[in-house]
């Protein structure tokens, strides 16, 4: 497994070593031990799976209190997969960083407490599978817009995405609460 840092350190692409043969693949998706050597010293607490259609895009979503540390990854179709820092005394506060996860790349990201979180579906369909270090808390959760020019997100996106009403509501980042 290759564990490195994207252009913001907290933020890592892990890519697992795959085997393969005529019956099919094995792969090793966490490994605390290993994590811990890269940084990421995590307990997971609950496991999310989410699939969309071609276009969907999802986020970028975070919660102010309970914030959660995300290992993601896409185990059909493709996705890009967006971590945004809202860690206020972060140097890189404000910054944010896409990967193309994709079944076929085997890709994940981990996505550090206190960053936003989202993905854009390139694929016709894509299921993501994530796992969380806290508990998922609706009263805390917050919404910034997708397109919001101080972030300047390079979505890869033809025309308007296909959002919820509360993603289409998000606030702009100035107005967001940062995290602690």
């Amino acid at each position: 497994m290759q564990i490195t840092s994207t252009r913001i350190a907290d933020v890592k692409l892990i890519q697992p070593t795959r085997f393969e043969d005529k019956r099919g693949f094995f792969m090793e998706t966490w490994n605390a031990r290993d994590f811990a050597r890269a940084g990421i010293d995590a307990e997971f607490v609950q496991d999310n799976h989410s699939s969309s259609v071609r276009h969907t895009l999802r986020g970028l979503h975070y919660q102010t209190q309970q914030t959660q540390g995300k290992l993601v990854r896409c185990t059909r179709g493709g996705v890009f997969d967006v971590a945004v820092d809202l860690r206020r005394n972060s140097a890189t506060y404000g910054h944010w960083v896409g990967e193309y996860l994709s079944a076929a790349n085997c890709h994940q990201l981990w996505v550090p407490p206190g960053f936003a979180h989202g993905f854009l579906v390139l694929s016709e369909w894509a299921e993501i599978q994530y796992k969380c270090t806290d508990y998922y808390a609706p009263e805390f959760e917050q919404s910034i817009h997708w397109a919001d020019k101080a972030l300047a997100i390079n979505w890869p996106v033809e025309g308007e995405p296909l959002l919820s009403q509360k993603d289409a509501e998000g606030v702009a980042f100035a107005a967001a609460i940062p995290c602690e």
